[in-house]
């Protein structure tokens, strides 16, 4: 990677100017990419954390204005703090008045203190935080901008582009604008937060309920005391929505060219794909092989997390838009892939990972009664089943959120011992901590550092369950450290029930017929990244059979990205990676979070977690174990947000 020139990101100042390349000093804070995206290389970069300097024909000034451009932009959006009302503005009129060479030392130093005015009275980090790489460019650069003023140099203007970000933003696969909704809460305006969640998510209430929250992994306000409560505030806004009786506003904008697409799968992937075609008004038809609509949602969550009328309310909206859906329909049985080509302009498969793999031992090949795959298990109880009356004591063998669900749902099906046996510890376990906290409530035994090595069996049923201890090693390929069977040390669990959760498998039979698709060493379909179109240009594919298993909102991700390429194919543009997509490369090197960020003159304030169904009250059953926040409560934790956007100015 060439030399960096200057730098200062995250206080550590770097300063190559007049230097030979070969005595540069090392710029170690900041991992700043050669390219953005695969033409423009990065010449300069300003954000929240300060400058970066590449190419010596960077005009510093010239960065500082379209930075400060970049963060009016964003900061009208707001309005709230007066400094931020006209200080920017404020500045920035100075900084074209330099670039002219119109400007004085009063104008300079004026700049200086309104910067740091604003600073000291803004109320989100809009204020608090963006002006800190301007000052630091008045500060390393006072000649340039000294000599700009003065009318002693020019100013060359540059190619730029910017980005409004935030770590929660940055983190959720969506790119959901997490601190707009929030704010809308604060401001008790409901509707108008649904609205803006709705801008890339059709299915609030669903991941209001279901997502496993990457955006509070990466929440600010974690630093100083406990994550916003996010995931809970989307599922108030949605919640109240239906309360009042209020349907989602959707509104069909249609496309100059609008065709016809089938979507293969009415899993979260293939409803955002059809809304977001829909909404264009392309003509959507839905095939899917399940006699109702939500794919892995609907198998694999129980209704203890997820209840199957808040999935049907958001179809129903979608029907409205014209959606048409066809169940019970399989895609390779009752219709080819081939066939769907013929007849559409395009098709989007999204189907999951409904398989699951053996966990290969001793014992497994025998086909006892009462050893189950985790997803079959799931399916049944969820369509009101119990899949085996007669069984009373259960081990699930898995550590994600599958295996919890299996054994949270065997209590709920009145089994007396339900155990849960995972060869790591409870630290390395994927699923969610706050799923793990509540089957442990529920009493759900937990047997870590466990694993199974045969099922036991007589006259054709299970009887029990073989493990051994294990021992953590060094990390594998996962990351994760590698667990090491401890010698002597087995033993037998006595069960009639067992449940293999250690993973899902994508069915490729949809393929059959078609050639010219490629599939991975995985098992998964190989697409453009960007585009999720595959070798068969008609054929485009997102959700667990692009990704493996993965959660519902990267589903929902993949749908929307493929939806938005599916609308360019049928008005015959180039299907292309495009700015967000290079931003998100960017983000991936120069992190948008930083853990130990320290954040002051911020009041420690306890984060409010939505009320749960009594202990007493859940099990047996299935009803709903998280409650819905008050709208008083929604209000007062969307206050605790610090509403952390950042701006990012790249010269290319």
């Amino acid at each position: 990677m060439p030399g960096i020139l200057f730098s200062s990101w995250g206080g550590e100042v770097v300063d190559n100017r007049g230097k030979a390349p070969q005595d540069f000093g090392a710029v170690t804070s900041i991992d700043l990419p050669e390219y953005f995206g695969d033409r423009e290389i990065i010449k300069g970069f300003m954000g929240w954390n300060g400058i970066v300097i590449r190419s010596p024909d960077v005009d510093i000034v010239d960065l500082s204005r379209a930075y400060l451009t970049a963060v009016l932009d964003h900061s009208k959006t707001c309005g709230k703090c007066n400094y931020c009302k006209t200080g920017w503005e404020e500045m920035l009129d100075v900084i074209e008045d330099i670039a002219k060479g119109d400007a004085t030392e009063e104008d300079l130093e004026f700049m200086q203190s309104a910067a740091e005015a604003i600073i000291s009275n803004a109320k989100c980090s809009i204020g608090k935080i963006g002006p800190n790489p301007f000052l630091e460019s008045l500060r390393y650069f006072a000649d340039d901008f000294a000599k700009a003023a003065r009318g002693e140099r020019t100013v060359n203007r540059g190619t730029y582009r910017s980005k409004l970000t935030a770590p929660c933003m940055d983190a959720c696969p969506l790119h959901l604008d997490v601190p707009k909704y929030i704010e809308h809460i604060k401001d008790a305006k409901f509707a108008e937060s649904l609205e803006v969640i709705q801008e890339r998510l059709p299915l609030p209430g669903t991941l209001g309920r279901a997502c496993f929250r990457p955006c509070e992994s990466r929440c600010r306000r974690a630093i100083v005391d406990e994550a916003i409560s996010i995931k809970a505030l989307k599922r108030f806004v949605a919640d109240h929505a239906w309360d009042q009786r209020k349907s989602a506003p959707y509104t069909i904008n249609p496309s100059e060219t609008t065709g016809k697409v089938a979507i293969v799968g009415a899993g979260p992937a293939g409803l955002t794909c059809a809304f977001f075609l829909a909404t264009r008004g392309h003509q959507v038809t839905v095939y899917e092989k399940l006699g109702h609509p939500g794919g892995m949602s609907v198998v694999g969550i129980p209704d203890y997390r997820l209840p199957r009328s808040i999935l049907q309310q958001e179809v129903a909206l979608l029907e409205n838009l014209g959606v048409t859906f066809h169940f019970n329909q399989s895609v390779g049985k009752d219709v080819t892939l081939s066939q769907l080509e013929e007849r559409f302009d395009a098709v989007f498969i999204g189907i999951g990972a409904h398989q699951s793999p053996a966990m290969g031992i001793e014992g497994e090949p025998e086909g006892y009664s009462g050893v189950f795959a985790g997803l079959d298990y799931l399916k049944a109880i969820n369509d009101g089943q119990d899949p085996y009356p007669e069984g009373k004591t259960v081990v699930v063998i898995g550590g994600g959120n599958v295996a919890i669900d299996c054994a949270r749902s065997s209590l709920r099906l009145n089994k007396e011992e339900v155990h849960l046996v995972y060869r790591r510890t409870r630290d390395e376990m994927p699923a969610d901590p706050a799923e793990i906290q509540e089957a442990q409530e529920e009493r759900v035994v937990f047997h870590f550092l466990t694993a199974p090595v045969r099922i036991r069996g007589k006259n054709g049923k299970v009887t029990g369950i073989e493990c051994i201890r294990m021992e953590l090693g060094p990390p594998d390929k996962s990351g994760r450290p590698r667990p090491i069977p401890i010698e002597g040390s087995g033993f037998v669990f006595e069960c009639d029930i067992v449940v293999s959760a250690i993973g899902q498998l994508t069915d490729t039979a949809v393929l059959q017929g078609v050639e010219d698709v490629r599939t991975t060493p995985r098992k998964t379909i190989a697409v453009d990244e960007c585009t999720k179109q595959s070798d068969r240009p008609k054929l485009f594919f997102a959700g667990d059979c692009e990704t493996g298993p993965d959660s519902l909102v990267s589903a929902c991700a993949g749908g929307r990205k493929a939806a938005l390429s599916i609308d360019r194919w049928i008005h015959h543009q180039p299907l292309e990676c495009d700015s967000e997509d290079h931003f998100d490369r960017f983000f991936r090197s120069v992190k948008v979070f930083e853990p130990n960020e320290k954040i002051l003159k911020v009041e420690s304030r306890s984060r409010l977690n939505p009320p749960a169904l009594p202990l007493e009250k859940r099990v047996p059953g299935f009803d709903e174990v998280e409650q819905a926040f008050s709208a008083k409560e929604a209000v007062a934790e969307a206050e605790r947000c610090l509403r952390c956007y950042q701006v990012a100015t790249i010269a290319v």
